[in-house]
């Protein structure tokens, strides 16, 4: 490991190999570095990707890849089902990936491009000069170290410090962060081509609960709830294995993952004077659905090709890295911002508001409407309930 590089990623998951693998591309000297010593484990993730999303980075293969899905279906909490196709657009749900395999994959192909990459490898501070940050601390194997680089690139997850060490403001409130757990359940019947989403306050009170296929009578079945509301009794882990023992009683649970996702939108910040985020570390995961690994791509793909052009400029400033903070709000900050106005009016409902709004899409023809066609949709036929949604989608 050299002592100096163009820039320096600090986590390996799909956000940092993304970066890494672009940045190397472009002829920088990249390094990569992960904290734990399996790039990809834990997962803590329900894995479920769309398809034309990911394969603007990687084409699929079915090394990594557990299920194909052609469809969704909504349960209400009384029971009442709507089924969504797999070519609605805006789909989340195409792909239910591998992770511990995917992750991996990603970062062999950063490290083919050029990147280094050291596991076991924790950042411990950032190197700052002159109001810039010019590099990192860490330790590895007990040994601790100076690395030093044009840009640190910060794709440590909602844990993320390297944000918080250069300055910017990474606190999220409880209300921002949904808290999960997830079981990956076998030797269960399950339909293997369809994911699941559960809704209601028994189930998962103001969040949802997920059933995405694993294969042949596997699956990951998890939920997430507001941090905020998580108590006691209402514990994720506590309230997924209620709905397990009633739904799969003979099925047996050989993982378990818990932690949590920020559902916050992005940060108002997200670059530095030789700095940049990316993924869960600059908040940019969905806050309606809590999925984050194409957003997550689609942002390291942006933040690696403005390393290249800002290094090549030699100019690693604050103004000139906004670059890519001012992309990527063109590109992805109007689904964020519409996904959170929705995620704020969703906690709010009551289960009679929720079946509700399952009953007023039963004679939907899901065929011949896109995804966000079917939101203007269901805030015409409850202008009342959604009005504060209105001036979003209409």
């Amino acid at each position: 490991m050299k002592a100096k590089y163009d820039v320096v990623v600090v986590g390996a998951g799909p956000a940092g190999a993304i970066t890494a693998k672009t940045a190397a591309e472009g002829g920088l000297d990249v390094l990569m570095i992960e904290k734990r010593q399996e790039i990809g484990d834990p997962v803590r993730c329900a894995e479920g990707v769309a398809k034309p999303q990911l394969k603007k980075h990687i084409e699929p293969d079915e090394r990594w890849i557990s299920a194909e899905v052609k469809g969704s279906r909504i349960i209400a909490p009384d029971g009442t089902a709507v089924e969504l196709l797999e070519d609605i657009s805006g789909a989340e749900v195409g792909y239910v990936l591998e992770r511990k395999v995917f992750d991996r994959v990603l970062a062999d192909e950063a490290a083919l491009a050029g990147a280094d990459v050291r596991v076991k490898t924790r950042a411990t501070g950032v190197i700052i000069e002159d109001g810039f940050v010019k590099g990192i601390t860490a330790t590895h194997l007990g040994e601790e170290f100076e690395i030093r680089a044009d840009i640190v690139i910060g794709a440590d997850g909602i844990e993320s410090k390297i944000g918080r060490w250069a300055g910017i403001d990474t606190t999220l409130a409880a209300y921002e962060i949904a808290s999960g757990a997830q079981f990956l359940v076998t030797d269960i019947e399950i339909d293997c081509d369809r994911c699941e989403f559960y809704l209601g306050s028994c189930v998962a009170p103001a969040g949802y609960l997920w059933v995405f296929p694993k294969g042949v009578r596997s699956a990951n079945v998890g939920l997430a709830i507001s941090e905020d509301i998580r108590d006691s009794g209402n514990r994720p882990i506590t309230l997924l294995r209620k709905f397990v023992e009633a739904h799969y009683p003979n099925g047996k649970i050989i993982e378990i993952v818990v932690g949590g996702v920020p559902v916050s939108g992005p940060l108002d910040r997200m670059v530095a004077n030789g700095l940049i985020l990316v993924g869960d570390a600059a908040h940019q995961s969905d806050p309606l659905t809590g999925g984050g690994i194409i957003n997550a791509m689609d942002a390291g793909k942006i933040a690696g090709e403005v390393a290249v052009r800002a290094i090549a400029e030699d100019d690693v400033s604050k103004v000139r890295l906004q670059e890519y903070e001012t992309i990527w709000r063109a590109q992805f900050g109007k689904k964020l911002e519409r996904s959170l106005a929705v995620k704020n009016r969703f906690v709010e409902m009551s289960d009679k508001d929720l079946n509700k709004l399952v009953h007023t899409v039963d004679d939907i023809d899901f065929s011949t409407v896109d995804l966000p066609g079917l939101l203007v949709k269901i805030i015409h036929r409850n202008p009342k309930m959604l009005f504060s949604l209105r001036k979003l989608f209409m």
